[in-house]
């Protein structure tokens, strides 16, 4: 599969603590992939250093081939990037309303309310009110208001219940299936590897595993390890 983002020789640092040593990553269009490993392994690094949020010290962000270390958050999500940070990415004084206004200037907010129809109920209300899985539908609306080109998503499932997780992940492969490349972070494992054609577990900064879910699989099933 030909990459259309990739990480190559990737360093970051928060401060003087590296975080990232030397990660490299091939981001396939038409495909989710999958970030996963412990907390604090660099899954949310990693999208934001896709995203241009955290600068490199070293290697390269690649899109189509093209180094775009130099290029703004602003200038990559103008070129089709689209970053969800998880609930954290909503406007607390603002209502449900004006949050999907700002990503949907022209009005359309049915591709949204399409996945979370919970939310048509509450288009009064303001943000920060509302609980902790609908500020998470309310986050992740922006991935169907402006899918753009790249998606970027952390921590997909947080704060929704089972049954709302799988209806967002069968939203999403909807739009794989459009040709987007989808780059997950990912707390429950089984879920993402139902949906994931490609898995990257990181370990302290750096990639251990790179590969297809049946392989991650079969090694956890040759360790015993869990997959919840």
């Amino acid at each position: 599969m030909t990459a259309e983002l990739e990480l190559v020789g990737a360093r970051a640092s928060y401060g003087s603590v590296e975080v990232l040593h030397g990660v490299t990553m091939a981001l396939p269009a038409g495909t989710i992939v999958a970030l996963v490993g412990r907390n604090g392994a660099g899954k949310s690094t990693v999208l934001r250093c896709l995203a241009g949020l955290v600068r490199l010290r070293s290697g390269s962000v690649r899109w189509e081939g093209v180094d775009i270390n130099d290029r703004s958050p602003y200038e990559r999500a103008a070129a089709g990037m689209t970053l969800v940070p998880d609930r954290q990415g909503v406007f607390a004084t603002l209502t449900v309303r004006e949050n999907l206004a700002l990503v949907a200037p022209d009005g359309d907010l049915d591709p949204a309310l399409a996945v979370f129809p919970e939310l048509a109920d509450r288009m009064g209300q303001r943000a920060g009110t509302l609980s902790g899985g609908e500020q998470q539908m309310l986050a992740l609306s922006r991935a169907f208001l402006r899918p753009g080109r790249v998606l970027l998503l952390d921590e997909v499932s947080l704060g929704l219940s089972p049954a709302l997780t799988m209806r967002v992940y069968e939203a999403l492969r909807q739009l794989v299936a459009e040709g987007r490349v989808i780059v997950m972070v990912e707390q429950y494992l089984e879920d993402v590897l139902r949906f994931a054609r490609v898995v990257y577990v990181l370990t302290r900064g750096e990639v251990s595993f790179a590969g297809e879910p049946a392989e991650l699989r079969a090694g956890l099933a040759e360790s015993g390890a869990p997959t919840e």
